[in-house]
């Protein structure tokens, strides 16, 4: 009891620890947080690909909900070809990897853009998901609106 006495004004013991309790509680709490966000917008996009499949004749419109099968059906649905999902096989290869990976991501701005325009819909909507958070947001509704629309 003395040394609890005999501490600094405002100084509580174990105050240091229970700050990085709370902190990891906050840090668990949004990876929990961003963890179902990410689920929930996967599971979104894959029933919107997999309608846009059903509109355009596609054939395993299942694919949309297995990682790198998603990226085929979407070249199968703009009518393209999908060899260039293999270009994941080098992503590990230091700069080779890098420069691979941009080469898949522009290719796959061009398959959705072939595929907005088969269900009847502006091309260049995708690209608004190159905006940070915003476009994102702007993408996903778009992307609803291409699957589920009327047209």
């Amino acid at each position: 009891m003395v040394d609890f006495l005999m501490q600094a004004p405002g100084e509580i013991p174990g105050a240091e620890l229970a700050f990085l309790e709370g902190l990891m509680a906050m840090a668990a709490g949004a990876f929990v947080l961003f963890g179902l966000l990410f689920l929930a917008i996967w599971i979104y996009q894959g029933f919107a690909w997999m309608k846009m499949a059903e509109k355009t004749k596609t054939s395993n419109g299942w694919m949309a909900f297995i990682p790198i099968a998603n990226m085929v059906l979407l070249a199968n649905i703009a009518r393209m070809h999908w060899w260039p999902v293999l270009l994941i096989l080098v992503s590990w290869i230091p700069v080779l990897g890098q420069l691979a990976m941009l080469a898949l991501t522009v290719f796959m701005f061009i398959w959705m853009w072939k595929a907005f325009e088969k269900v009847g819909r502006p091309g260049w909507w995708p690209l608004l998901s190159i905006i940070p958070v915003v476009g994102t947001i702007i993408y996903l509704i778009l992307l609803g609106i291409a699957a589920w629309g009327k047209k």
